[in-house]
């Protein structure tokens, strides 16, 4: 039965952006989109919400027609196809949409008819004449998609409705050297008239509800960016109609041979949709009790922070408008875009076909969702995603659990909680109960700003906290010298494990099946609702004495090195070139025996080597050291080499520079990006492993090199700024005598030059000393 809006409860609306159907979607895709919403959604059901999640196919407009060319087929036909295809692809990933519909409906024909004719009457459409190109060839006027050329705002090659590359949004015209996509042909312009949303005469509504509704929303500040600066620009007209067959007929005199602008009609499929689950849709989108969130990438904003909220104010009804806007930047595979058309990157039907299972792909997406800058993905880095943080972590907190209560009687507890009276007096259980309860705030908080990565990343540290309690603890001896603490901390750990399995059920759905199978728990005894985020602060108490678990089993497996270099070979390049990539994956073995090799050969060098003074020859000014305060604007792994990072860092120069620094194993990713950074602009280039490195981030660890941070500018400082040291700025005595100075493998530089560490540690930083590196003998420029 469907769900209907209901006085007394918070109903929300979510949709995410909806998915062309002219192609199978990629990693990129499915996290800026569907699967975001899907946590989102899942989430306010476990916390009690009256919540529906409407999404479908975007069937309509050039993308299809040009696909249907492509395929030599009817644009009915592709669509049947691919929204299968869709389908298949979401079901897949435990997508749980409350209606996964199609735009092709006759309900999206009635709705977006009926919006255009309160327009009309509204007086906030009007008609005019432009030149749009035409291809003799063809003999048709060329729509968006059926036009590519040169985007004139960043030079690269670009559709004619909006560059890629840019985002920026285009009309046909716009382009340099535009080519028909048909036939190759040069385009001319002819003169048409069309029917344009009349954007000017809307304005003053849609700033006052951009104003409001972005701070009460909490946008996205790249959102709130986009917006002002269309608003800020002077909004135009927006043409709403095209020379197209495939598409909502325009129901007016002369225009009868024109389809609705497929962004004009796509945003209203999300009513249709919903229509389609319910025939009293109206409640939904017709009410001020509704909260309407939205999800989606950042090329997607501007239509749906402008041109359907335009759309929707000009009619003069009362809509239910975006509260909330969750929008994120590009997720890009190893080291280059993902693109559909040019068939980089990993497709949704691809992780189906690898060992990966759903509830990794899941895990491993959301905790490098591109929330506030690009992200990269990188199957070493899903490795140790897999191997360290769910095996290692989440997988053996729980497994040591279960297993430890399943063992029979002198060695377990049969499978039976035990009772576990004055678990509110056991201090250690006490301090994790405290900090467990600070931590599930933050969760919550975090959801509800769909700050979903950081909720992924706090729910992850309860896990941690788990594994730090056994340990602390030592289970195993109070089972056998002290069994009444035992009772308590095993009791306790048992219902941090049900909190896990609830927390997470948002993230990977089929792990808190599982773990709640072995908890002898359902699905649906699993929930969020204020009474149980509340009981959760107690978590002995959570299964009852007496209650008994099901039969625990590995969840997680490791994935090996062997497995990352196949993956690596098989999605290299685009889905074309794989077909002929024996010999390029013949050369990457070579070249990993050869990496193998070099490794094991430095071996004997590893770092905590050290020299004597003699063996550095000169002295180092450490006046010479151009130190900047940077920021990293972007940052991936190296596509040749696991254990490095390649970031573009703004240093207040025109343009970034490109620095490669050895930090993946001491720095996640997701920290790395645009922090603020120290940088030694006036080192030599070197290329390291094929990628030119143009300066030097400073960081500083500990004498053993087990744990490194990154030195944070002064607080205050600007961008570009230069960096002193306290102490030596201006001193005779700052030149500094090889004695203060030991020399560690290097990991960054060529052999012939050398990381140093100098002992004195004049930046601001938590402890430790400061790596500078390659200040040797000439070396500075």
């Amino acid at each position: 039965m469907a769900k209907l809006p209901c006085a007394g409860r918070r109903n929300i609306l979510v949709t995410s952006a909806l998915p062309y159907v002219n192609n199978v979607p990629h990693l990129g895709n499915i996290i800026g989109s569907v699967l975001s919403a899907d946590v989102f959604a899942r989430y306010g059901r476990l916390r009690g919400y009256n919540i529906i999640y409407m999404c479908g196919t975007d069937e309509y407009g050039t993308a299809t027609e040009t696909k249907a060319l492509e395929e030599k087929t009817s644009p009915k036909e592709i669509c049947d196809k691919y929204h299968d295809v869709h389908k298949k692809v979401y079901d897949w990933f435990d997508i749980r949409f409350d209606k996964f519909g199609r735009t092709s409906s006759p309900e999206q024909t009635v709705i977006c008819q009926s919006i255009f004719k309160k327009l009309l009457a509204q007086d906030r459409l009007y008609e005019d004449k432009i030149n749009q190109l035409y291809c003799e060839s063809c003999q048709r006027f060329l729509a968006d998609r059926f036009v590519i050329g040169t985007c004139p705002k960043c030079g690269m090659t670009a559709r004619g409705d909006q560059c890629e590359k840019c985002t920026h949004v285009l009309n046909p015209g716009e382009l340099v050297e535009p080519k028909c996509k048909i036939c190759n042909s040069s385009p001319h312009l002819r003169e048409t008239t069309h029917l344009f949303l009349d954007l000017p005469k809307i304005k003053n509504e849609l700033v006052d509800y951009v104003e409001k509704t972005s701070i009460a929303g909490g946008w996205s500040s790249n959102s709130i960016t986009i917006t002002n600066a269309w608003i800020r620009d002077g909004l135009k007209g927006r043409c709403i109609t095209r020379d197209l067959k495939w598409g909502v007929p325009v129901p007016l005199p002369r225009f009868e041979d024109k389809v609705f602008y497929v962004w004009f009609d796509a945003p209203i499929g999300y009513i249709s949709i919903t229509a389609n689950y319910t025939p009293e849709w109206e409640k939904w989108w017709k009410s001020e009790d509704v909260e309407l969130f939205q999800f989606m990438g950042k090329d997607n904003v501007t239509f749906h922070t402008v041109i359907f909220p335009c759309t929707l104010l000009g009619t003069g009804e009362r809509w239910t408008m975006m509260k909330t806007l969750s929008a994120t930047e590009y997720l890009n595979y190893e080291g280059a875009k993902f693109s559909k058309s040019a068939g980089i990157g990993v497709f949704g039907n691809d992780a189906q076909d690898t060992n990966v299972p759903v509830e990794v792909w899941r895990y491993y997406l959301l905790s490098i969702r591109p929330e506030a800058a690009d992200t990269f993905f990188s199957w070493a880095d899903l490795q140790a995603k897999q191997n360290n943080e769910l095996l290692k972590n989440l997988g053996n907190f729980v497994h040591r659990c279960l297993s430890f209560l399943a063992k029979p009687e002198g060695q377990g507890y049969s499978s039976k909680i035990p009772d576990a009276p004055g678990a509110e007096e056991h201090a250690l259980t006490v301090k994790l109960a405290e900090e467990v309860s600070e931590l599930l705030q933050q969760y919550v908080d975090s959801m509800e700003k769909t700050k979903l990565k950081n909720g992924l990343k706090v729910a992850m540290s309860i896990s941690s906290l788990g594994n730090s309690y056994l340990q602390e603890s030592e289970f195993w001896r109070l089972y056998k010298e002290d069994r009444p603490s035992c009772n308590i901390v095993v009791r306790t750990a048992i219902g941090l494990v049900k909190i896990l399995a609830t927390i997470l059920e948002p993230f990977m759905p089929s792990f808190s099946k599982k773990v709640a199978s072995q908890l002898g728990l359902d699905l649906s005894d699993l929930s969020l609702i204020d009474a149980d985020v509340e009981a959760f602060r107690t978590p002995w108490v959570l299964l009852r004495d007496g209650h008994v678990i099901g039969q625990p089993d590995t969840i997680f497996f490791e994935m090996s090195d062997e497995e990352v270099q196949a993956y690596r070979k098989r999605f290299a390049g685009s889905q074309a070139e794989r077909a002929s990539s024996e010999e390029a994956a013949k050369k990457a073995d070579v070249k990993a025996k050869a990496d193998i090799k070099t490794k094991a050969d430095a071996k004997p060098k590893k770092k905590n080597a050290t020299v004597n003074a003699a063996d550095v020859k000169t002295p180092v000014d450490i006046r010479l050291a151009d130190i900047r305060v940077g920021r990293i604007v972007k940052v991936a792994k190296h596509p040749n080499a696991d254990s490095l990072y390649v970031e573009e860092i703004d240093v207040g120069e025109d343009t970034p520079r490109t620095v490669v620094s050895g930090l993946v194993k001491f720095i996640p990713l997701e920290e790395m990006e645009n922090r603020r950074v120290c940088v030694i602009c006036n080192l030599k280039p070197a290329k390291m492993r094929g990628v030119l490195s143009q300066a030097m981030v400073l960081a500083a660890s500990n004498k053993e090199e087990t744990k490194v941070e990154l030195v944070e500018p002064p607080e205050g400082a600007v961008i570009g700024e230069r960096v002193t040291c306290p102490g030596y700025e201006g001193d005779a005595d700052a030149v500094l005598k090889p004695k203060d100075w030991a020399v560690v493998q290097p990991d960054l530089q060529t052999s012939s030059e050398l990381i140093a560490v100098y002992k004195g540690a004049p930046f601001s930083t938590t402890g430790g000393v400061c790596k500078v590196a390659s200040l040797a003998s000439g070396s500075i420029k």
